[in-house]
């Protein structure tokens, strides 16, 4: 059987319905945590070789399409797999794969400690099967309804997981996050109705054909609608400011599979309705503009805090401006750099959330004001924290500094003086994120914790609450200022340091094959572009009209 032979299609739903089966299961299972921990893993493993399929296939026979309830085409529901989706599929369930190792590692860690675990089981697993499912259905949607279906299930589950252990402040974190999506939500409907008024479709390969035929003006409204919604769901600025107070709240997982995926979602429908619905934009500049806004203003708040979390938090929206420079260039190149850096950020912002997770069970906090003699007392987290801080920073000849080299270079060539104004930028941003990464490594790492202002609190201390909205200490680690004294290296949960190492080396393996996946983004660019691909893949000959 040759390659163009190997029946796929079939394939396009599973990245769906295999999670949707798996919560279901968990829930069957509540009281047997064993089977739920056997049935999420097994549902997620089965996700990310079903996503390396269809990026090999959607690579070699183009965007792999199913439709769904037997409605005549194009009035059914479409899944469509095409190069970018498939790539986005891989990188997300490796992504939700090694955070849910890492979450059961937490549970079984917190369960030998005779302390409340942070990731209930019989909640976690059905809620973060149902979050798994949503990313994916957002990533195939066909149709800008199915997409709102996507995004409303992601942020259903999300609600759930970010209010996981019930304190106050993750409920109050709980209560912004859920306004703001349910504002960016009920946006994209009314902007979903508008393009159903508008055209009499709502399926994108249908709307990439008739948006064409409308006034500019109704066009340009549509265009403005769609990009606020996703701009909110992406934490663009000056939309921005709802994601440091959200995620540094909830717990390590839970934050990781958050900064990490989430907020690209957002960032792909920008992508997808971008390039197919908006080839010839006239909002190229505002976008540039966004985008610089976005990394500057991001990243200055970032170098103003004094938590690791809500250090992460705005770095996480800063980088967000570069895949929105990419996408503002409107070129080939641009795209192509964008597509690499989702999947560059999402890996290794999700590691640097889970260091951030093993650094507060060492230490009760992640205040650097508070921290220190982190190198000493585990010298396997700080040399992963300082491979993920560098490769975000841009250092070469890592995934970030190939992923900026691309944007930059495409802002050159195309040479306009905004074009320019974003390369400036850009530098600017990269070196003030190697500052901020480089203060959290020299103040919780590289010195000593008896050089710290103040040290962790003790058993008898008062339990004020750090910048990050958490607890200065924890009653599993209240005595951890005393142990990172000792200069003996402690021992981390093996299963939570592993998860994370193997996401680092995730990181480590887009610097390996840097080239070959830059060849792959260049060709879903090119496909992007052109829209061709896309529009006859999905609508037969009759209705491309």
């Amino acid at each position: 059987m040759s390659p163009t032979d190997f029946p796929v299609p079939d394939l396009v739903p599973m990245p769906v319905l295999l999670p949707l089966l798996g919560a279901a299961l968990t829930l069957a299972f509540r009281r047997s945590p064993r089977l739920q921990r056997g049935v999420s893993i097994a549902v997620l493993a089965a996700v990310v070789a079903v996503a390396g399929v269809l990026v090999w296939q959607t690579d070699v026979n183009g965007p792999q399409v199913l439709w769904l309830g037997a409605w005549q085409e194009p009035l059914g529901i479409s899944l469509v797999a095409d190069r970018l989706s498939a790539l986005m599929l891989l990188v997300s369930g490796i992504v939700t794969l090694l955070v849910l190792v890492f979450a059961i590692g937490q549970g079984q860690a917190d369960s030998d400690d005779e302390t409340e675990s942070e990731t209930p089981l019989t909640i976690f697993h059905p809620t973060y099967l149902v979050l798994s499912a949503g990313v994916a259905n957002a990533f195939l949607a066909g149709d800008l309804f199915n997409l709102f279906v996507g995004f409303e299930i992601l942020l259903f589950s999300s609600y759930v997981l970010i209010t996981l252990g019930g304190s106050a402040a993750r409920i109050h974190a709980g209560t912004t996050y859920v306004v703001v999506s349910l504002l960016s939500s009920a946006l994209f409907l009314v902007a979903i109705a508008a393009a159903y008024a508008a055209t009499g479709t709502v399926n994108l390969a249908q709307l990439a054909i008739r948006i064409g035929d409308l006034a500019p003006g109704v066009a340009l409204v549509l265009q403005l609608s769609l990009l606020t919604a996703f701009a909110i769901k992406a934490a663009v600025f000056p939309m921005s400011a709802w994601l440091p107070d959200s995620y540094p709240t909830a717990p390590a997982p839970v934050t990781a599979v958050f900064a990490g995926l989430l907020t690209k979602v957002g960032v792909y429908a920008i992508i997808r309705t971008q390039t197919l619905l908006f080839p010839d934009s006239p909002l190229q500049g505002l976008l540039m503009w966004a985008a610089l806004l976005t990394m500057v203003i991001g990243i200055l708040g970032a170098v103003s805090q004094s938590g690791l979390k809500r250090i992460l938090s705005f770095t996480l929206v800063s980088h967000i401006g570069y895949m929105i420079f990419g996408i503002a260039l409107a070129t080939p190149e641009g795209t192509a750099g964008a597509i690499f850096y989702v999947a560059h950020h999402i890996t290794i912002q999700t590691a640097l959330f889970l260091i951030t997770g093993l650094v507060e069970r060492l230490a009760g906090t992640t205040s650097l004001d508070r921290l220190g003699g982190l190198a000493v007392a585990s010298p396997v987290l700080a040399t992963l924290f300082f491979v993920s801080a560098m490769n975000l920073s841009g250092i070469p000849p890592l995934s970030g500094f190939l992923a900026k080299v691309g944007l930059l270079d495409a802002g050159i060539e195309l040479g306009t003086p905004l074009a320019w104004l974003l390369v400036v930028g850009g530098i600017v941003t990269s070196l003030l994120t190697l500052y901020a990464l480089t203060k959290v490594w020299s103040q919780a790492f590289w010195r000593t914790l008896a050089d710290a202002p103040r040290s962790t609190g003790s058993a008898d201390a008062p339990r004020d609450h750090t910048r990050d909205g958490e607890p200065d200490t924890d009653p599993a680690t209240e005595s951890a200022g005393a142990l990172l004294l000792d200069t003996r290296p402690r021992a981390l949960p093996r299963t939570m340091l592993g998860a994370t190492a193997a996401m680092t080396l995730v990181g480590l393996l887009i610097t390996a094959v840097a080239g070959p996946l830059f060849a792959y983004t260049q060709r879903a660019a090119t496909d992007l572009m052109s829209r061709d691909p896309y529009v006859t893949s999905v609508l037969p000959v009759e209705v491309r009209r």
